[in-house]
């Protein structure tokens, strides 16, 4: 019998659905002894299989005979590949959003905190950003920060535990709405102060919880113009929020910052550059700093920031699906192939250490649920061209576990 495949197909459409496809194929399959995945690809060739690897004895017989041959009405047996098709899911994507709503970005008392310069083109571009097609996939929540209140309630954590949106799927007018309800009308709305220790904590608080119950991919994303102020001496400063999102990271908790910088006026303070800080310990490699001062620019500059956070927060695990037809899942029949549109196909190596260059691992060797890529992978596909990977299930062995 010709060594079938059965063939999954999977889109990456930034978080949303990955759909796979499976279906008989004639290619050739080797198996490297060094725990490697190749594949011929002439779909003609007979199959071709190393040491380690299963052969039938009737291995020479065509893809044809093979169809001819099969009774499609009864259960297929062990060594026959069924075209079936079903459906898998990425990691869903869950971004909890912390916006700064203090007087700086937009009271007026000094000529830096220009509500043109700052409050509206990053409103602007956070209502696109939630409401744009294509941040279909993606679940995020809204809190803002600082909090109603004196500083008792300012600088608590039950403050920010709840969010004020809710994690809602994307995209949603629900934030928009929500930013629209809060925006000061005066000068005397605005709030003071910029308890970003507590916002961080609250925040990530709520994500552990939300977590126990629904399982993902999550990451908090920090809208500030200014340092940490108006709580106390511990907390006032970026060391003790760069320790706690360091502590979040440890717990798969990404942190990612847009910084909104003050305009470049006379005697205007930096407020932003110590916010880098915070996304190194957060695992995000660096803060999205905002420039202001032209309000179209500030907007433009603000949503190539979300949309690059957007792509990083793509999740690079995904489930296996089930086995078609009642049959077992094997761990070592698994191929991955990556293809873009411009760089055309790559065979993902198998590497559980992620040494080699283009790899993928499972999430648990010996019981494996997911298919995992390696990050320099990961990064790969997040940045190519209509990104697709095709996971093909194989009759005969190709992995060496």
């Amino acid at each position: 019998m010709t060594e079938n495949k059965e063939r999954t197909n999977i889109f990456f459409h930034l978080g949303a659905c990955l759909a796979f496809t499976l279906s008989c194929a004639g290619e050739n399959v080797i198996g490297g002894g060094d725990g490697q995945t190749r594949v011929d690809a002439g779909a003609d060739a007979r199959p071709v299989v190393e040491a380690g690897a299963e052969s039938g004895a009737d291995s020479n017989r065509s893809a044809g005979e093979a169809s001819q041959n099969r009774d499609f009405d009864a259960t297929p047996s062990e060594d026959v590949c069924a075209n079936v098709s079903a459906t898998a899911r990425p990691q869903p994507v869950y971004m909890a959003f912390a916006f700064d709503v203090s007087g700086s970005m937009g009271k007026g008392d000094r000529p830096w905190h220009d509500k043109s310069l700052k409050w509206d083109p990053i409103v602007q571009a956070s209502r696109a950003f939630f409401e744009d097609s294509a941040s279909d996939g993606l679940t995020a929540s809204l809190t803002f920060f600082p909090g109603e209140g004196g500083e008792d309630e300012r600088c608590l954590v039950e403050t920010y535990s709840t969010p004020d949106v809710p994690m809602t799927a994307l995209p949603s007018t629900a934030f928009g709405e929500a930013i629209a309800e809060i925006e000061p009308q005066s000068e005397d709305d605005w709030r003071g102060g910029t308890p970003t220790l507590w916002v961080v904590r609250g925040t990530i608080q709520f994500l552990r919880e939300f977590s126990s119950d629904h399982p993902g991919n999550y990451a908090l994303v920090l809208v500030t113009d200014g340092y940490p102020q108006d709580c106390d001496d511990d907390s006032d400063s970026i060391e003790a929020v760069v320790s706690e999102v360091q502590a979040a990271a440890d717990d798969e908790i990404s942190t990612f910052v847009i910084g909104v910088a003050n305009p470049p006026v006379d005697d205007a303070p930096d407020t932003v550059s110590d916010l880098q800080d915070i996304a190194e310990a957060g695992g995000t490699s660096r803060a999205h700093i905002i420039d202001t001062g032209n309000p179209e620019a500030t907007a433009q500059s603000f949503q190539q920031a979300v949309d690059e956070i957007r792509i990083q927060s793509i999740s690079c695990a995904l489930d296996i699906p089930p086995p078609p037809d009642g049959r077992t899942f094997e761990r070592d029949k698994v191929i991955v192939t990556f293809i873009s549109r411009n760089s055309g196909a790559q065979i993902l190596e198998y590497d559980d250490s992620c040494g080699a260059p283009g790899a993928w691992h499972y999430d648990d060797a010996s019981d494996p649920t997911q298919i995992v890529l390696c990050d320099n992978t990961c990064d790969l596909i997040r940045a190519a061209d209509t990104p697709e990977l095709s996971v093909e299930f194989t009759c005969a062995s190709v992995i060496i576990m």
